[in-house]
């Protein structure tokens, strides 16, 4: 009799209790508005950003609506505008390439390596096409970021880095986040702290946080914000600067502070569940794990695995295979896009030209989310599962 998994693997864990204690006083008060305080009181959005910017160790943070939208941020601050191009990953997620066509910019796409980061060689080829690179740590893998700081250094081009999959995680030591001029964080529900929607976005630079605390929507109110540069910073930014409101609300500031405080204790929850999947699908023949570099420490809320080289047909047959068993996996080389599953050459406002080594590893990327509602068990019958069906297409194709 086969097993069957029966758990969600879009369901999180509820709100912590004090999160949502927090959250009642502010609906009982009303005062959602991050700049709606009395005398005294410092907004639940103020709070979080100093105590976010306090645990990545960075300067300067600003709460604002979405992830995409402390990217687009992120973009405008560094002076990117109509026609500029910008380098990043062709390995993301849709909203990384629509960050920078909403600032007018023109994505530059770099290609990925089987270990499912960007291509450091590929970048190299392709440093001398944009000013700025927006680096997506994609399913929460990291490059060699000493190298590639290196690189974008040499050649004058700014990083911004897309943490939407690696808060809590850091290389060699250093937050994510903390490499470039910008790192922007998501705090959407599949995300490590969960406000439904929103994002956080973090810098030691000055003059880049003042204009991005500007764009947010600040209405000349930044000196209510405590995780930011001084007043004189903003004292003619404030006038050459749009106003484009995307700011974090008190509401769901209050449910992600609590969350925060235990963001150690909930990565190392995810790991373990992690290395329990890994564990369960070593020497599978066919399906390649990815190796996580020493200098890497990740916070997995997401698994991948490779099937490089398999015919699709073959791939399909393993995800409806599993689907049947109760467990869901989402395949990056369908022909044609499915939920997050999009790809560069699926964005047709983006112009691109083909790669064949990156689509070689696009086509064999197997990704399955691993919610914390799962136990070390349940991700042991995930990985038996997986682990039947692929052998069983893989034997067949032989």
């Amino acid at each position: 009799m086969n097993e069957i998994f029966t758990g969600s693997f879009t369901q999180q864990e509820p709100i912590p209790a004090e999160g949502i204690a927090a959250a009642n006083v502010v609906m009982q008060h009303g005062r959602l508005h991050r700049y709606n305080t009395v005398d005294g009181e410092v907004a639940e959005v103020a709070l979080l950003e100093e105590e976010f910017a306090d645990t990545v160790g960075a300067k300067y943070c600003l709460a604002v609506a979405s992830g995409g939208y402390a990217m687009t941020t992120a973009l405008r601050a560094c002076g990117v505008g109509q026609g500029d191009r910008v380098l990043t990953n062709a390995f993301t997620l849709a909203p990384v390439p629509g960050a920078i066509a909403a600032v007018g910019g023109v994505p530059v796409f770099v290609g990925v390596t089987d270990a499912l980061v960007i291509d450091l060689d590929d970048l190299v080829a392709k440093l001398d096409q944009a000013n700025v690179l927006l680096l997506s740590h994609m399913r929460g893998h990291i490059c060699d970021m000493e190298r590639l700081m290196a690189l974008c250094d040499a050649a004058g081009v700014t990083v911004i880095e897309d943490c939407a999959h690696t808060m809590g995680a850091s290389w060699n030591g250093v937050p994510s986040g903390r490499w470039g001029r910008f790192g922007c964080y998501s705090t959407q529900t599949y995300k490590h702290i969960n406000s439904g929607e929103g994002g956080l976005l973090i810098s030691n630079d000055a003059e880049g946080m003042a204009r991005a605390i500007m764009l947010s929507g600040s209405y000349m109110l930044f000196d209510r914000h405590r995780a930011a540069p001084e007043p004189k910073v903003f004292a003619q930014i404030k006038y050459e600067t749009p106003n484009i409101s995307g700011r974090m609300d008190n509401l769901r500031a209050a449910v992600l502070r609590p969350q925060l405080r235990c963001l150690t204790e909930q990565a190392d929850k995810w790991n373990a569940r992690y290395r329990e999947v890994e564990s369960g699908l070593r020497a599978v023949p066919g399906l390649r794990l990815i190796d996580r570099p020493e200098g890497e420490n990740f916070v997995a809320s997401s698994f991948q695995f490779l099937l490089l080289d398999w015919a699709s047909d073959a791939v399909n047959d393993v995800i409806l295979r599993c689907a049947r068993r109760g467990v869901e996996l989402k395949w990056f080389g369908g022909a044609e896009p499915k939920g997050f599953t999009s790809r560069y050459d699926s964005w047709q406002y983006a112009p691109s030209t083909p790669m064949p080594q990156t689509d070689r590893v696009l086509a064999g990327i197997v990704d399955m989310r691993l919610p914390l509602t799962f136990s070390i068990e349940d991700c042991a019958l995930i990985a038996r599962i997986i682990r039947a069906e692929v052998s069983a297409v893989f034997q067949a194709q032989v």
